[in-house]
């Protein structure tokens, strides 16, 4: 069977692969803080089904705790190093078969391997508490080899630390006007895109959630990452077949070398 992939939105998406089906960055929600979801709906229940769920660090749109608290009990978790400590909330969740993970890690599920990489990106729980926790990114390895980068920076030694692999979800921009130091807009992550050559791609952590109020504020910000991403792609990594998905649409995508 084929890696079938799954975006819901942000950073989440559903890999099922060799019969193991992997969640990354769980955000279930219509509201986090100050922002709101403005595009797809949130996920639906059997989106929370999964073997192993994936978090990349711990901000907060991306280690969410009511949206982990809805997994099922026995669900594996894997984090990186040190966030039970950084978030005292993990803790409690003890129907989670939790894991901490850091760079050069593999950990089996089921039939896959899942290897922990770098990320370029600051993995502290904002806006309070010390740099105790590195961000991290996955390869899941099955059938395919799967590349889910959380979110990071481009960085020289990445494709290196990386490795070879067949899909590539990369995020292609963000949750506000702005994206500030440690994250990828489109054009650095068709740079990505080149470094790596997969045979596929999926553009994700785009066009989902705004600051509330803020609508109007380059609002080409919230809307043409994944478009622009699909165009500098086809200029810089025209090998790599890109698959744009809207919220809850799923693929199958070349994954044999």
């Amino acid at each position: 069977m084929p890696v079938e992939i799954t975006w819901w939105g942000h950073a989440t998406c559903t890999l099922e692969d060799s019969g193991t089906r992997v969640l990354t960055d769980p955000l279930f929600a219509r509201r986090l803080a100050h922002l709101r979801r403005r595009r797809g709906a949130p996920p639906p229940p059997p989106a929370a089904v999964a073997d192993v769920a994936l978090v990349s660090h711990l901000h907060a749109d991306h280690l969410h705790l009511p949206s982990l608290a809805r997994l099922a009990p026995g669900t594996r978790l894997l984090v990186p190093r040190g966030a039970p400590r950084s978030v005292p909330g993990l803790r409690r969740l003890d129907h989670l078969r939790l894991t901490e993970v850091a760079p050069g890690d593999r950990t089996r599920v089921g039939d896959l391997a899942v290897r922990t990489v770098p990320a370029r990106h600051d993995g502290r729980r904002l806006p309070i508490g010390p740099h105790r926790s590195p961000a991290v990114g996955y390869v899941i390895e099955g059938e395919a080899r799967t590349y889910f980068a959380g979110d990071t920076g481009l960085f020289a030694s990445m494709a290196e630390e990386v490795g070879p692999v067949d899909v590539a979800l990369l995020p292609v921009g963000g949750w506000g006007p702005y994206l500030g130091e440690g994250h990828l807009d489109a054009g650095r992550a068709a740079e990505a895109l080149a470094e790596l050559r997969p045979l596929s791609a999926v553009p994700v952590h785009y066009g989902t959630f705004w600051p509330i109020g803020m609508d109007a504020v380059r609002p080409h910000e919230f809307h043409a990452p994944g478009e622009e991403f699909v165009r500098l792609a086809a200029e810089r990594a025209p090998q790599v077949a890109v698959h744009l998905l809207r919220q809850g649409e799923s693929v199958r995508p070349e994954a044999a070398r």
